[in-house]
């Protein structure tokens, strides 16, 4: 069965960064497609960034030249770095997988099977 291990979230000041990581298990190859999503209390599942099987990268629009998305296959592990947090950005971030992805359609929640715990990040102004 495939798992999905979030780690990285914390507490930061608005204008710090945090890394976080997702740590793959149980896929036979590294070809799948991964994703972050996020979610704040009383809100959507947002798509944040994904990276599909050709290695296309999508970011969502209130990210976008702030967070950076990638994938070391070696290591099974998606990462995601986000620099210049923002108060906004406060939400619990969830790793997710899948081995086929509609294509234009990465940072949609119901195109993936598979999901982690959840790291929470937290943004203080």
């Amino acid at each position: 069965q495939v798992q999905l291990v979030e780690s990285g979230g914390g507490s930061v000041q608005a204008g710090g960064s945090l890394r976080l990581s997702c740590v793959a298990s149980g896929y036979t190859d590294s070809r799948y497609c991964m994703g972050w999503f996020r979610q704040a209390p009383g809100k959507e599942r947002e798509g944040v960034a994904s990276i599909d099987r050709d290695g296309s990268i999508t970011y969502g629009d209130s990210v976008k030249g702030r967070f950076t998305i990638s994938k070391d296959n070696a290591k099974n592990t998606l990462y995601l770095q986000m620099n210049s947090l923002k108060p906004e950005d406060t939400a619990m971030y969830f790793c997710a997988s899948d081995l086929w992805v509609t294509r234009g359609w990465g940072l949609s929640p119901d195109e993936y099977a598979y999901w982690g715990q959840g790291t929470q990040v937290t943004v203080s102004s």
